[in-house]
C-alpha cells in the first residue's frame, strides 16, 4: 500500500518534494536522508557531467517498500532514481528534475540457488563478488565480469557486460527473469526459470538495459555457469595496436573458443606496471584467458600462439597457475585507477565503443592516431573479443582548451564507431553523455523507443532525463 494513496493537486514541485519527504520520513525515519553529502554521492558520476543530487536518499529492504516509495512518488508527481553502488560512467543516477533516490544496496539476499539448474535467484543490491563467494561451493560461478564490484540490479539496467563476455555473452544472455516495480508502484514478474520461451513479450529483455527509464528492477533470476576443469591465462605483446586486433580476429574467426582477450596499449601497460608493480615490455599487449580441459586449454593457447606469431607479436607467456593469473586480471581490473596514476592531478572521462569485429583494427588504429594528433594522454584498454574497447581520456576539466580537446575526441570517437556499423556504447550505456548520438545510431526507432517509455511512465518520473533523447 501506499503512504498516501490520494492523487494530490499539481502543485509547485518543490511542495509537492517536501510533502514526500515528510511522509517517506515518517515511515522509514533514519532510513531517509537529506544530508548533503550523501545526496551528492547519490548522484555520483565518473564522467564530465555535473552532478545533479537527488533531494532525498531512501535505503529500502524489500520490493514491497520499493513499491510503496515508488506509489508515493506517483501520486505526488516526484521523479525516482535506482541506485545500486554508483559504479556507472554516463551519469545514469543523476537527477536533473530532482526526486527521490532509492538505494538498494541493502536488499542484498541470495533467495536461492538451484544448483541442478544452474540458476539462482537474487536481490537487486547483490553484487557479483557477494554472489560469486556464496556459491563458490557448489562448483558454479556467475561470469558476467565488469570490472567494478557492480550491484547486479544495476549490471541487469544497464545491460553490463565485461571480460568474459566474448565467451560466457552478457547481462541480457544472463537474466532469466526479473521483479520490477512499474511507474504506479506494481510489482510485477517477468520471465521464469525456464530456459526457453514463446509466451508474449519478452519484457524481461526491455527492462534490461533500460537504465531505470520504465521501471525498478528488485529481484533477478539469473543463469549460472560450472567451473571449468582446467583455466590457462597470460600475456601476449604486439609491435603495434592493429596487429594486436588482427590477431584477435583471426582468433575469433577461427573459432578458438577464448574466455577472456583484452587489449592494452603501451600507456596503459606503463600504468599497469607501475600501479600494480608489474614489469612487462611497454608494448600492446593482449591478455588471455582460456577455459575447458587441461588438454583443451593446452591446445587453445598452442593455437593462439601461432596466429600471434603470424602478427609479428609473441612469446605468448602462459599458466595455468592460478595465483599467477589472478595477479595479471587483478591488473586489468585496477586499469582505471592505473590510468589516473599517470596524471594523478586530471580528471579521467571515461568512454567506450564497439563495432564488428572485422572492423576492429581499423576502428583501434584511427582512435590511437586521433589521441597522438590532439596530444592527449588517453590510454586504450578493451574487450576486444567482441570488438568493444574504451578509452580514458585525463584532462582538466577547469582548462577550456583541454576540455574542448576531449570533447572533440570523443564525439569523433563514437561518430567513428557509428560509420563502421557499430555503436556508441557497447557497455558503459547511454545516461545522460550519449543521448545525443540515439538518433543517429537508431533513426525512427528512438520515436517508438519513446512511445514505449510514454506508455510505461506516463508522467515521465522514472529516472527521467536518460537514455532518450529530449523532445
Amino acid at each position: 500500500m501506499a503512504i498516501e494513496a490520494e492523487v494530490v493537486r499539481p502543485g509547485d514541485p518543490s511542495e509537492r518534494v517536501a510533502d514526500v519527504i515528510n511522509l517517506l520520513k515518517q515511515r522509514f525515519g533514519e532510513r531517509l536522508s537529506t544530508s548533503s553529502a550523501l545526496r551528492e554521492q547519490h548522484g555520483h558520476t565518473t564522467t564530465w557531467l555535473r552532478n545533479e543530487p537527488p533531494d532525498a536518499v531512501v535505503f529500502a529492504q524489500s520490493t514491497e517498500e520499493v513499491a510503496e516509495i515508488v506509489q508515493t512518488c506517483a501520486a505526488h508527481k516526484v521523479p525516482v532514481i535506482a541506485f545500486g553502488t554508483g559504479t556507472s560512467l554516463e551519469g545514469h543516477v543523476n537527477a536533473p528534475l530532482g526526486g527521490i533516490s532509492i538505494d538498494l544496496s541493502r536488499m542484498d539476499k541470495i533467495l536461492e540457488v538451484n544448483s541442478e539448474d544452474l540458476d539462482c535467484r537474487v536481490e537487486a543490491g547483490v553484487t557479483r563478488k557477494q554472489l560469486n563467494s556464496y556459491i563458490r561451493d557448489t562448483g558454479l560461478f556467475f561470469p558476467i565480469d565488469p570490472g567494478a564490484d557492480a550491484s547486479l540490479g544495476g549490471m541487469a539496467a544497464t545491460r553490463a557486460s565485461g571480460t568474459n563476455a566474448v565467451r560466457y555473452g552478457t547481462m541480457k544472455d544472463a537474466v532469466l527473469g526479473l521483479t520490477v516495480v512499474t511507474a504506479d508502484g506494481r510489482i510485477i514478474r517477468t520471465g521464469g526459470r525456464a530456459r526457453k520461451s514463446s509466451a508474449g513479450y519478452d519484457l524481461t529483455r526491455l527492462f534490461v538495459g533500460s537504465e531505470g527509464t520504465l521501471g525498478v528492477i528488485t529481484e533477478l533470476t539469473i543463469r549460472l555457469f560450472g567451473q571449468p576443469e582446467s583455466v590457462s591465462g597470460g600475456i601476449c605483446p604486439f609491435p603495434d595496436v592493429e596487429s594486436a586486433c588482427n590477431a584477435v580476429i583471426t582468433t575469433i574467426q577461427m573459432g578458438i573458443p577464448v574466455a577472456r582477450i583484452e587489449l592494452l596499449d603501451s600507456l596503459q601497460v606503463r600504468a599497469c606496471n607501475s600501479y600494480s608493480k608489474l614489469d612487462l615490455a611497454e608494448t600492446p599487449t593482449l591478455f588471455l584467458e582460456f577455459h575447458g580441459s587441461e588438454a583443451g586449454v593446452q591446445e587453445q593457447s598452442e593455437m593462439f600462439s601461432s596466429i600471434a606469431e603470424e602478427f609479428g607479436g609473441g612469446p605468448f607467456e602462459w599458466t595455468t597457475v592460478a595465483e599467477e593469473r589472478t595477479k595479471l586480471w587483478t591488473a586489468r581490473h585496477d586499469a582505471y585507477w592505473a590510468g589516473k596514476g599517470l596524471r594523478p592531478e586530471a580528471d579521467i572521462v571515461a568512454t567506450d565503443v564497439c563495432v564488428p569485429i572485422s572492423r576492429l583494427a581499423e576502428c583501434v588504429g584511427e582512435t590511437a592516431r586521433d589521441i597522438e594528433q590532439e596530444g592527449l594522454l588517453a590510454p586504450i584498454v578493451g574487450h576486444v573479443g567482441d570488438g568493444n574497447f574504451h578509452v580514458q581520456v585525463l584532462v582538466n576539466l577547469d582548462d577550456p582548451e583541454e576540455k574542448r580537446k576531449a570533447d572533440g575526441f570523443i564525439e569523433r570517437l563514437a561518430v567513428r564507431a557509428l560509420k563502421m556499423e557499430g555503436t556508441c556504447t557497447g557497455e558503459h550505456g547511454v545516461g545522460q553523455g550519449k543521448q545525443k548520438y540515439m538518433r543517429r545510431e537508431h533513426g525512427d526507432a528512438i520515436d517508438y523507443m519513446q512511445s514505449i517509455k510514454r506508455a510505461f511512465d506516463p508522467d515521465n518520473l522514472m529516472n527521467p532525463g536518460k537514455i532518450l533523447p529530449q523532445s
